[in-house]
């Protein structure tokens, strides 16, 4: 796997010769007290094994399979939220962007904009994301092949920024259903960005429950250490207390008891990768 570029984000690297880190946290923000109960109980799960992790929520799921599907608590009160958690938890925080008219409002509260997969060609949106200063991650669109995330990169470089993650969450195959191609994560880190996988969207099943998405959280796991495997910057994990009660993408996310786990086997794989990446 090609060495990309470092980037810094807070207290964490990724990157080049950087650890793996992570992306973590509930697919949407439910209130305060729960954003505080996610970030301390992630940040207790990545304590033993030293593991850097920026902090994720989204104000807004504004791609849902149905219009009775709950989207979140919206832009402002949302912001504030993350914007505490940045403060009082001392970790980078992350949040999607939907407009382009989002975008400076929210760099001023979080530290990561992401790109939705499928807003990822979206031009106007990808400059006024990438004139904020703030980090990138742009996931690769379920239709896109990973070859073609050069031009979504190049579209925010030119506005200056040169803190991009390119993330892959799945291809689309077929009817209600994705799959991963591992092939992919090498052709994007080409870029010389670093990659992110997205374990949880990954197994996603799009609209599989008719008014909802399904999905197969085990084999989240898999992905994940077959992506630390070929050497990916950073992996992305949603995870939830109750995920079989959670407002949206339940049946995705991680158990947050199983967490420490996870991270434990996916950095002791990481270190062996670039363990091996160094021999001759």
């Amino acid at each position: 796997m090609s060495k990309t570029r470092q980037i810094g984000i807070g207290n964490v690297m990724l990157g080049g010769d950087a650890p793996v880190a992570f992306i973590l946290g509930p697919c949407q923000l439910e209130s305060l007290a729960h954003a505080r109960m996610m970030a301390e109980r992630i940040t207790e799960a990545c304590a033993p094994s030293g593991a850097r992790f920026i902090f994720k929520a989204s104000y807004d799921k504004a791609n849902r399979s149905s219009i009775g599907t709950e989207r979140g608590l919206g832009i402002d009160e949302g912001l504030t939220i993350l914007a505490k958690i940045r403060d009082e938890f001392g970790v980078p925080v992350l949040t999607d962007v939907h407009e382009p008219g989002q975008c400076a409002v929210a760099a001023e509260a979080v530290d990561v904009l992401q790109i939705p997969a499928f807003l990822c060609r979206q031009t106007d949106l990808l400059l006024a994301a990438g004139e904020t200063g703030a980090a990138v991650n742009v996931k690769k669109g379920q239709f896109l092949a990973p070859w073609d995330m050069g031009n979504v990169a190049s579209k925010l470089a030119s506005t200056g920024n040169e803190r991009i993650m390119l993330c892959d969450r799945g291809t689309s195959f077929g009817y209600n259903t994705l799959v991963s191609d591992l092939r992919g994560l090498p052709i994007m880190a080409g870029t010389g960005w670093p990659v992110v996988f997205d374990a949880t969207h990954s197994i996603q099943q799009p609209g599989g429950q008719g008014t909802t998405s399904g999905g197969e959280r085990e084999f989240a796991p898999v992905m994940a250490r077959a992506a630390v495997a070929v050497g990916v910057s950073a992996v992305f994990i949603e995870t939830h207390q109750d995920p079989d009660n959670a407002p949206s993408d339940g049946p995705n996310m991680i158990p947050i008891s199983e967490l420490a786990g996870l991270i434990d086997a996916l950095t002791r794989f990481d270190a062996l990768t670039r363990e091996l990446s160094l021999k001759p």
